[in-house]
């Protein structure tokens, strides 16, 4: 029992001195070790905005038929080169056909009974000049034969759409193109009733593509047509494909409280690699600036957990103003960096420009070229032992 209550207290002696040695380290360090620093570089920065979209032939056209009936040849299937005005389809036309032979039967008989009109208006005409008939006579003569005009008209017009119905069963191509999608297979019947259904359809030509993809509001503002945009496809990783912004449709959709607009950039496809569908990631370079200070993102979002007391005051404020410190977080353009010389910390407010996810672009502040700004703090070396940078500071959209 001894030699128990020995171990326990050899132990915690340990322990304690083991705190103690990490207490007296922490004490001693000074805050050029404590903490990690970068220094502000001289350069470029772009500003990109990005989204998603998806690869669309320029025209796509949707092939479908006027009349009813059932497939009874296809011509051409899916990847097929077609020609205008080439058949890809036939559907049976025994119906039509049969409905276009009653047409022509009943033209016959309506020429015939005005042949027969034509001929009694004559007579009456004859007998009246003659005063064997009365006026009344020949003027229900004339209305006969009227009436028989009129009804070989119809019977024309009859005739004509039920032999354009007959065309209609040979679906042909109107445009060249490429057969993308073919929704039909010999023997299925279409049904043309309330709206003509789809049967094919055809990419006018895949050597111009177009991506439509769909920016935030919030980036909208910065895009304008003619814009150079570069984007990747999943299928070829490693390469970078260009295209121009073509133009934005003043048409919002709204999912989930987030209002985006679709942007329509045009694509050149001379090796017509890149194919519909194909989602494409977009990069579209709205702002550059050279030759200016930049920081790390990182040392706008740091902030010490035991900030120098003198350093409240500058903290607090921008360059130029003096505001309360809730207002200067709400405004984008201004953060704070601290500035670490030799021994001493201390806060620089600063105005900043654009951003690429990485640098920011200093606008304005006491900074220049060399100063080293405190990214983070050293792990395990600080107070609290995490090294933690507290809550972020401005925010940047990652791209």
């Amino acid at each position: 029992m001894k030699s128990k209550h020995l171990l326990i207290g050899g132990l915690t002696l340990a322990l304690v001195g083991v705190v103690g040695y990490g207490i007296s380290g922490w004490l001693g360090q000074s805050d050029t070790e404590r903490y990690k620093t970068q220094a502000v570089e001289q350069g470029e920065v772009a500003q990109n905005v990005s989204a998603n979209g998806t690869l669309n032939p320029v025209t796509l056209v949707s092939v479908g038929t006027q009349v009813s009936g059932t497939v009874k040849r296809l011509l051409v299937d899916y990847n097929s080169k077609v020609e205008k005005n080439q058949v890809l389809a036939e559907l049976d036309d025994t119906l039509l056909a049969a409905q276009a032979g009653q047409d022509a039967a009943n033209l016959r008989s309506a020429k015939a009974s005005l042949e027969l009109a034509v001929a009694s208006e004559k007579r009456m005409q004859a007998l009246f000049a003659q005063d064997y008939v009365a006026r009344q006579d020949l003027d229900q003569a004339v209305q006969t034969r009227k009436s028989a005009q009129a009804a070989v008209e119809q019977q024309q017009a009859a005739l004509a759409k039920s032999r354009a119905n007959v065309s209609y069963a040979v679906i042909r191509s109107p445009v060249s193109g490429t057969v993308v999608d073919r929704q039909v297979d010999i023997g299925q019947t279409v049904a043309a009733s309330f709206q003509t259904p789809t049967l094919f359809k055809i990419a006018q030509d895949l050597t111009k593509m177009q991506i439509d993809s769909a920016f935030a509001e919030a980036d909208i503002g910065q895009i304008k047509e003619g814009q150079p945009v570069r984007f990747n496809v999943d299928a070829f990783p490693n390469r970078t494909f260009h295209g121009v912004v073509k133009v934005i449709r003043l048409n919002p959709t709204t999912t989930s409280n987030v209002v985006t607009y679709d942007v329509v950039i045009s694509v050149d496809n001379p090796d017509q690699i890149l194919l519909p569908g194909m989602t494409a990631y977009v990069n579209i370079n709205v702002a550059k600036k050279i030759d200016v200070l930049l920081v790390s993102n990182a040392a706008l979002r740091f902030k010490p957990l035991d900030p120098p007391k003198t350093a409240a005051a500058d903290a607090a404020t921008k360059p130029g103003e003096k505001k309360p410190d809730s207002q200067r977080r709400r405004d984008p353009t201004v953060g704070t960096v601290w500035v670490l010389e030799g021994d001493k910390l201390h806060s620089v407010p600063v105005k900043i420009g654009i951003t690429d996810g990485r640098n920011t672009e200093i606008v304005e502040g006491a900074l220049k070229a060399g100063d080293k700004l405190v990214v983070a703090e050293n792990s395990g070396k600080s107070k609290t032992g995490s090294g933690s940078n507290g809550p972020p500071g401005p925010q940047f959209r990652p791209f």
